[in-house]
């Protein structure tokens, strides 16, 4: 199973911009879906952004539309969650995670990284 690290988080003004990258090791990453969810606290976990194995279908929460962008290079085994116009409400641990192509759940996560934006 791939194994996957983030990086990119930290802390920024509202109004703001952050990349994080997600780079994945150990397995073809090609054959990966791949999510961005982020984790708040006292709040339940949600998904953000979603890039299927391709990069050709990428699917947003609602409230990230606009402002978030994912894109992936799989010769670089990375995937890039582009965050820009950051709100307070963003602030959260943002994780990745990947799904084999053809299975329904996410069974690699990598361990998280902290966004905090300030207002």
């Amino acid at each position: 199973q791939v194994q996957l690290v983030e990086s990119g988080g930290g802390l920024v003004q509202a109004g703001g911009s952050l990349r994080l990258s997600c780079t994945a090791s150990g397995q073809i990453f090609s054959d990966y879906s791949v999510a961005w969810f982020r984790q708040a606290p006292g709040k339940e976990r949600e998904s953000v952004a979603t890039i299927n194995w391709s990069g050709a279908f990428t699917s947003y929460v609602d409230s990230v539309k606009g402002r978030f962008t994912v894109s992936r290079a799989n010769a670089e085994n990375s995937v890039y969650l582009q965050m820009n116009s950051l709100k307070p409400e963003d602030t959260a641990v943002y994780y990745c995670a990947a799904r084999r192509r053809g299975a329904t759940a996410y069974i690699s996560w990598g361990r998280g990284t902290q966004v905090t934006v300030s207002s």
